[in-house]
């Protein structure tokens, strides 16, 4: 029998003695598979009475806690199965009850495997079966004190040792993201409310690797400025590069932590490579010093996780030397922290894959005007146009500066507080524009070099013309709105080429290769639509100015709400003159006067919210009191009273308004309420829709979960109690929605059954 075992049997012998009512088989299992450094730190009634905790562990039960006073602090036993990111959990829920770890030690069981496993009951006594005994453990060791300010009596520790169950419980399932969100959660108010306390997070960090420490494991020696959230962000930082923490030990010298992590890499051996050790000291210590600007994320967690694979993108660029010295500056980390944590789609749709470009734009988005004129972006377009051979290229280049316009305007919007829902409106409106006259030329080139130049009966050409509806005629775009659109020609006539084409034939093709030629990457993200046409989705996707002529007049087939929509109609691109013979249409038909049935629209809207609005649920755009109300009200009032007053003629819904209030159509207080209500919702849906991207995204999240509190601080609801601003975005909501439920009803709906 060697030394050590001689030592663990006297140990052992002396524990059954001291504590007889300790289960052997617990005694021995933790003998044989903790470290020795343990046993050389700690004295018996210590050893005892972790061993008591450990005894009390059961899966229903993963974790115990013990609360003690010493030397005018806490110290605290934490005893627990152990988990992949365990460590960095713990510390994250210390420093968010704002408490200073002034030093401690963790210990985890060897592996059951390779390794002299436990003795057999003594003869005579039958060892008991116990649910978890041969699961690793650990055992964390702190002493602490509260932060200035800060308390931690009874209350506190009770609350303390529920949010540690809670995260051990999500540990235990392997919800990993979860565990993660609720501490992040935790510890991000914390810093809201103490943001001094952390400055420290952006101190260097000296980290030397050391490999003949340990047979299994490397050990890293950490020296680094104290701040109460060290601990938690160096471990959360070492998580999520993949790191296991085996072991730790960590104390104050004067300032300074002087800690050593025994770790191992995502392979589960060694970090014995000079390159793999220089990435892992970059990447940590800026992971590191990134937490500390998670109080800018709306969603710390998804910060997080984006910018961990943005760290692993990086390394794997060639320009990963001049990205990291932007990284190094002080402004660049809270702006990445903001864009990272607010949308999914924009991570996985342009800096995931476009991660190079990101940084320029970012770097010069304090300088970049939100709003770019459609002459200006026509003419960025066109200089990256000149040097395309090929219809393709020219559609690659097309999209691609879309993408990135795009990019750089929901980025300045989102970062830049000073820019208004308005001017990000016009401009996605001016980029749509411009992207739909260059592709609009594009295609109309690539057909005529097939079929020819297409031309009236008297050989002259024929005209096109191209005009916004919906949203885009308003110039209200907003994120992922679609871009509604219709097409008209002058009329019937046959192309000039050897290829030759009917008019009818030949703008329907142009028409199908214009909504190829731009591309939409998610539903509603720049995606045309031409559902607004004559006949609807039966109808041709071009009509000419004769067909729209006899569809949308007193006598024939457009309905009620076919007219309302002719409201927003505005010409885009195209032939001119054609362009003003259409909008002298829509006025003549819509503004005309003639009897209109408000009876088959408010029929309608309730339709819509039977049909769109699920049952318990608050559909922002659909249900009562939802944005459509407000433009409906908008619409109404245009087409019953427009034939009169002139200025009342405007696709945009709160030049509208304005116009109603002057003409006392509208009192200013329901003028006012609409106005707020409008700006208010139109910004809630593009915190909806902004998250993945989807057009669809209009149904708010169940109020009180993580989803509604992470949407209102995207809206700008960001003080210290985050619970507390979700209330208030909820308060905000219904205060907005009735307001325009309640004027939409007194208006129309009231007298209109």
């Amino acid at each position: 029998m060697d030394q050590q075992a001689i030592q663990r049997d006297a140990i052992l012998n002396n524990l059954l003695a001291s504590a007889p009512d300790l289960a052997p088989d617990v005694v021995r299992d933790f003998l044989s598979r903790m470290d020795e450094e343990y046993f050389q730190r700690f004295q018996p009634a210590d050893i005892i009475r972790h061993l008591q905790l450990v005894e009390r562990l059961t899966p229903d039960h993963p974790c115990h806690v013990s609360v003690t006073e010493h030397d005018g602090g806490w110290l605290l036993v934490i005893v627990a199965y152990d988990y992949f990111s365990e460590f960095a959990a713990i510390a994250g829920l210390l420093s968010s009850h704002r408490l200073d770890i002034r030093e401690g030690a963790l210990y985890t069981y060897t592996d059951a495997s390779g390794q002299a496993g436990p003795r057999p009951a003594a003869p005579g006594r039958r060892a008991p079966t116990r649910p978890g005994l041969s699961r690793k453990k650990i055992v964390d060791v702190f002493r602490v004190r509260p932060l200035p300010g800060s308390t931690f009596g009874p209350t506190e520790q009770r609350a303390l040792a529920g949010e540690l169950e809670q995260v051990i419980r999500l540990l235990d399932a392997r919800q990993f993201t979860d565990a993660r969100r609720f501490v992040n959660r935790r510890l991000v108010e914390t810093l809201g409310k103490a943001r001094g306390a952390f400055h420290g997070l952006l101190a260097p960090v000296q980290i030397r690797f050391d490999n003949q420490a340990s047979p299994t494991s490397t050990a890293m020696d950490i020296r680094s400025t104290d701040t109460p959230a060290f601990l938690y962000a160096f471990a959360l930082a070492l998580s999520m590069r993949g790191l296991y923490i085996h072991q730790a030990r960590f104390e104050h010298v004067g300032d300074e932590l002087h800690d050593r992590f025994f770790v191992r890499g995502r392979h589960g051996r060694k970090i014995e490579s000079k390159a793999e050790q220089q990435e892992l000291l970059v990447t940590a210590t800026l992971a590191k010093q990134f937490t500390q600007h998670l109080i800018w994320a709306p969603d710390p967690t998804k910060a997080l996780e984006s910018f961990d694979q943005f760290l692993d993108q990086l390394f794997r660029d060639a320009r990963g030397k001049k990205t990291l010295a932007f990284l190094s500056k002080k402004s660049t980390l809270p702006l990445l922290a903001r864009l990272l944590g607010t949308s999914e789609y924009l991570w996985e749709d342009f800096v995931r894959r476009q991660h190079a470009n990101l940084l320029p734009i970012l770097d010069a988005h304090r300088d970049t005007p939100l709003v770019r004129t459609r002459q200006q972006l026509a003419l960025a377009l066109r200089r990256q146009l000149a040097r395309a051979g090929t219809d393709e290229r020219r559609r690659a280049i097309l999209n691609q500066f879309k993408d990135q316009e795009l990019f750089r305007i929901d980025m300045k919007h989102l970062l830049d507080q000073k820019t208004t829902l308005p001017d990000f409106s016009r401009a996605l409106t001016n980029l749509a524009e411009a992207i739909l006259e260059q592709a609009v030329a594009d295609c109309a080139a690539s057909l005529v070099r097939r079929h020819g130049v297409p031309r009236l009966d008297r050989r002259t050409p024929c005209p096109f013309a191209v005009f916004a509806m919906g949203k885009f005629g308003g110039r209200e775009l907003g994120y992922a709105s679609d871009i509604e659109v219709l097409f008209v020609f002058g009329g019937p006539g046959r192309t000039s080429g050897r290829q030759p084409l009917d008019h009818s034939e030949y703008y329907e093709r142009l028409v199908h290769m214009l909504l190829q030629w731009i591309e939409a990457k998610q539903e509603g993200i720049f995606r045309l639509d031409v559902r607004l046409r004559p006949h609807g989705g039966k109808g041709l996707l071009a009509n000419t100015l004769d067909e729209l002529r006899r569809y949308y007049s007193p006598s024939g087939l457009a309905a009620p709400f076919e007219r309302q929509a002719l409201t927003k109609l505005r010409f885009v691109c195209g032939d001119r003159t054609l362009g003003g013979q259409v909008e002298a249409h829509r006025d003549a038909f819509v503004y005309s006067g003639q009897p209109w049935d408000l009876a088959a629209s408010l029929s309608l809207r309730r339709q819509q919210i039977k049909e769109l609005v699920e049952p318990g649920q608050i559909n922002v755009k659909y249900s009562p009191g939802g944005i459509v109300d407000i433009e409906y009200t908008a619409q109404y009032l245009q087409v019953l009273h427009g034939h009169a007053l002139p200025d009342l003629r405007t696709p945009n819904t709160l030049e509208a308004v304005a116009a109603a209030e002057r003409h006392r159509l509208l009192t200013a207080r329901e003028a006012g309420a609409l106005h707020d209500a409008y700006l208010f919702l139109r910004s809630l849906i593009d915190a909806l829709r902004i998250v993945r991207g989807h057009a669809k995204a209009l149904v708010l999240p169940a109020i009180g979960s993580d989803e509604f509190i992470f949407l209102a601080r995207r809206m700008g609801y960001t003080k210290d109690d985050w619970q507390g601003e979700a209330n208030t975005l909820a308060g905000d909501v219904t205060r907005h929605m009735e307001e325009a439920r309640t004027i939409y009803a007194n208006r129309f709906a009231r007298d209109n059954g």
